[in-house]
């Protein structure tokens, strides 16, 4: 395929925050309650992540603001009912369905990391919330652990979804979705 038909799709810094979003997501996944420190440096990470996505959504380029692609429910709709019938139309940037599941783990993801903050605080009386919910209480403690492992799994779900509708969307549209998440181009056609 010739340079020409390709074009630049993700920018430098959505793909970056990607990869590291995974990353970070991972290793506080794996490392839970056996390395702490490591599994709070990653929480804090993600938390830096999403404040820059946050950010990088409104004044990013094209593709990366929420303007781009966050779509109505009647086209979120119409899209699935075209996926459904194998005859979605192809988009440069997200679908309407690719769009709906990053609100939607941005969300969980704020919500997990939260709710982490507020465990660290009241279970362990140390983070940012420790002055507020440090003498909190068990039940205190137990409940924002409980939140915490919620929105861990309602990620892992999403993220699984997520997996899933890009593989699909590959093999749909013959197109290497990954590989433009690796190096931002996709088909111009």
């Amino acid at each position: 395929m010739k340079q020409s038909e390709k074009i630049k799709v993700w920018d430098p810094l959505v793909r970056l925050f990607h990869w590291l979003l995974l990353a970070a997501f991972s290793i506080a996944f794996i490392t839970e309650d056996d390395y702490l420190s490591l599994h709070t440096f990653a929480g804090y990470s993600v938390i830096c992540l999403l404040l820059f996505r946050l950010a990088w959504g409104f004044v990013g380029p094209r593709y990366a603001r929420f303007s781009d692609f966050v779509y109505s429910p009647t086209m979120v709709m119409t899209y699935l009912k075209e996926i459904i019938s194998f005859k979605a139309r192809r988009y440069l940037g997200h679908n309407p369905a690719g769009g709906v599941m990053i609100v939607l783990l941005l969300v969980s993801l704020t919500f997990t990391v939260l709710s982490g903050v507020a465990v660290y605080g009241a279970g362990d009386n140390a983070g940012p919330l420790a002055i507020w919910l440090g003498h909190a209480g068990e039940t205190w403690a137990e409940f924002f652990e409980d939140m915490h492992e919620f929105f861990i799994n309602f990620t892992l779900l999403l993220v699984f979804i997520h997996i899933g509708g890009v593989l699909f969307e590959s093999l749909l549209l013959r197109e290497n979705l990954v590989r433009a998440m690796f190096s931002g181009n996709k088909r111009l056609d």
